[in-house]
């Protein structure tokens, strides 16, 4: 079907309404209210907005800096109350959100009556009760899960569930609370607990049942997982132990769960009326050699921005939050590719003096592990001692890296500061190896060598893949956003702050603990998107991805999974060139404005106590509640 835009409508309007062609919708766009489908014409609510922009109308302030004191939020609409996990004082705030534009402390709910020295991880809120996540004091030892009355903060009970909860969430008719149990080793990787979903009853909160959704099924099944891409990987470890459950998000019907296994890079996909993993999700890798997939590798070229195709290094997209929706009967997921390695042992001076049950670091500088002369200079400073048993040394395949300088035994250029040198890579992949997977030996020359002492890197795999995906209820890959998150923070058409007159390029891939840091992040993660949440409004959907280095919230249309588009970003840093610890100290932090959204909250405006929906944000390193408005245009 042909349509004709006309050109005096507002661009945002005209790219809208080519996106809403894109999809079959043709509301707002000269072609009357309706949705063309396979079936036919079903009318589209009047509701259904055709333009979003986000304003911040309300902060509350903890006052404390990088100390994780504003992390989950979630609402009680019947309350009026919104409850934020406080990590600083392992506990929940309970603010007051009648007002949305001026947030009010009215309470706190602390755990030590349940489980005495713990702290808090998550939270999560369905009809007026409110579950919260509680990790012990020793984080190997299980948790607990307690369910409170919204109204009054009543304890109305709790249940043991696994090692470490990290996440909590009802299913939708709030029958059900589902934990995340991530299981993280100790520090010194001398305990290693199963990760594992509690499946919890709390149709009687006072007599709750659980049952454990674990990982048991696959222990034995190690070398075939790793086979089909789920990172098993840890030192001494089990399927059961190494799999490490991070968010959760529950179909419609309440019937499957998504859990992210973020260092696994994979999702396991849960019954939950059989409070079993039904199958393990690897969600592959992401080619930054291919165009589309571009991205800035260093923090040391002259803080320049650098978005370029890298080939042999590869993204693992390791998503951190997730969340779902529907279209036409099928359930889309929706990941922030955040990325995340293991290190265990970092502040252990045993385990870098060479001790390998002391800890495990997987993370690498790719000068470091690429230096022709080998690896020993690197020795009782950020040498893993698990990596030097390997080899002496890793060499570059000049096959796959010679644009940027490798040749056979010497990787050139490569390890320059300015090319790859700076990025940070995995170790534990990327190495060619024999049948059996030992590693395969190469001499310093760069030829296959039984008795040589050299590995040989056709890949080099970097954590998360700057970028948030769709993906099906199957885990295969329906829409990723590629590069556009770092090229749009690199143009024109980005503005950072309050007032948003500050350009992003300025400021591009700056940390959320500096100042005047562009380019900073460039080696790392990038932007780092994290945090998300989907919300409808009428016909629409909406993602809303927080970026947990360079702050700030994206929203993207993801009405149609396959053809996503950006509608929207607010970053409210308005002090770009203090370092906010340097603020903090002053006393001057609120001047610097929200730092690393972490957990992030839609309330449709049905529930919203100002009638237009919200978007919540708790921002762990400034430690402050944003209240975010939706000003929407029909």
């Amino acid at each position: 079907m042909k349509m004709s835009l006309p050109l005096h409508r507002p661009l945002s309007l005209r790219l809208l309404c080519a996106a809403l062609v894109g999809a079959s919708l043709l509301t707002a766009c000269g072609g009357g209210e309706t949705e063309l489908d396979d079936i036919g014409q079903t009318a589209i609510p009047k509701s259904t907005p055709v333009g979003l922009k986000l304003e911040k109308i309300g902060v509350f302030e903890t006052g404390q800096y990088a100390v994780s004191a504003a992390e989950i939020p979630a609402f009680d609409p019947a309350s009026q109350r919104l409850f934020v996990v406080n990590a600083l004082s392992g506990s929940v705030d309970v603010l007051d959100l009648s007002d949305p534009g001026a947030p009010v402390l009215v309470g706190q709910i602390g755990t030590d009556a349940v489980l005495a020295g713990s702290v808090v991880n998550s939270v999560a809120v369905s009809k007026g009760l409110v579950a919260v996540a509680i990790e012990a004091p020793v984080k190997t030892e299980p948790g607990r899960m307690a369910l409170y009355r919204a109204r009054d903060l009543r304890l109305l009970g709790s249940v043991e569930v696994g090692a470490q909860p990290d996440m909590v969430t009802f299913t939708p008719n709030g029958k059900t609370v589902l934990t995340a149990n991530e299981g993280e080793p100790s520090d010194n990787y001398q305990t290693d607990p199963e990760g594992s979903i509690s499946v919890i009853d709390v149709k009687n909160p006072a007599r709750m049942s659980v049952r454990t959704a674990d990982f048991r099924a696959f222990n034995g099944q190690e070398a075939l997982l790793r086979s089909k891409g789920v990172r098993i990987y840890g030192p001494r470890a089990s399927a059961a132990q190494d799999l490490e459950p991070e968010y959760i998000t529950v179909s419609d019907d309440g019937k499957t769960a998504w859990v992210t296994l973020q260092e696994n890079n994979a999702l396991a996909r849960v019954d939950i009326r059989a409070a079993k993993v039904s199958a393990l999700l690897p969600l592959g890798s992401k080619d930054h050699g291919q165009a589309g997939n571009e991205l800035d590798v260093s923090d040391t070229d002259g803080r320049t921005i650098n978005i370029r195709t890298w080939p042999g290094v590869i993204g693992m997209y390791q998503p951190d939050a997730m969340a779902s929706y529907k279209v036409k009967g099928r359930t889309y997921l929706v990941t922030a590719n955040e990325g995340d390695a293991r290190a265990w042992g970092e502040d252990n001076d045993a385990y870098w003096a060479g001790d390998a049950s002391q800890g495990f670091v997987e993370e690498f500088r790719a000068k470091h592990l690429i230096n022709r002369n080998g690896w020993a200079g690197r020795a009782g400073d950020d040498l893993p001692p698990q990596l030097n048993a390997l080899a002496a040394g890793g060499l570059l395949n000049p096959e796959v890296f010679g644009y940027c300088g490798a040749v056979a035994g010497n990787p050139g250029a490569c390890r320059d500061d300015a090319q790859l040198g700076r990025l940070n890579i995995s170790w534990t992949m990327g190495y060619r190896t024999n049948p059996d997977g030992s590693p395969m030996l190469f001499s310093s020359a760069g030829l296959p060598d039984p008795s040589g002492n050299r590995l040989m890197y056709d890949r080099l795999f970097s954590y998360g893949a700057r970028s948030f995906s769709i993906w099906s209820e199957d885990g295969a890959l329906v829409w990723d956003s590629g590069a556009e998150i770092e090229r749009f923070l690199a143009s024109d058409d980005c503005r950072l702050g309050s007032a948003r007159n500050i350009p992003c390029a300025d400021f591009f891939n700056s940390g959320h603990n500096e100042g005047n840091a562009k380019d900073s992040r460039s080696d790392a993660k990038g932007p780092e998107p994290e945090g998300i949440a989907v919300g409808t409004i009428g016909a629409r959907t909406f993602a809303f991805i927080g970026l947990e280095r360079m702050g700030g919230v994206l929203v993207y249309d993801i009405t149609n999974p396959r053809s996503p588009f950006r509608v929207d970003y607010l970053n409210t840093r308005d002090d770009w060139l203090t370092d906010p610890e340097d603020a903090a100290a002053a006393g001057q932090l609120s001047a610097i404005g929200d730092l690393g959204p972490e957990g992030l909250l839609f309330v449709p405006a049905k529930q919203s106590p100002n009638g237009k929906p919200l978007l919540i944000v708790g921002n762990e390193v400034s430690g402050t509640t944003a209240i975010l408005q939706l000003n929407l245009t029909f």
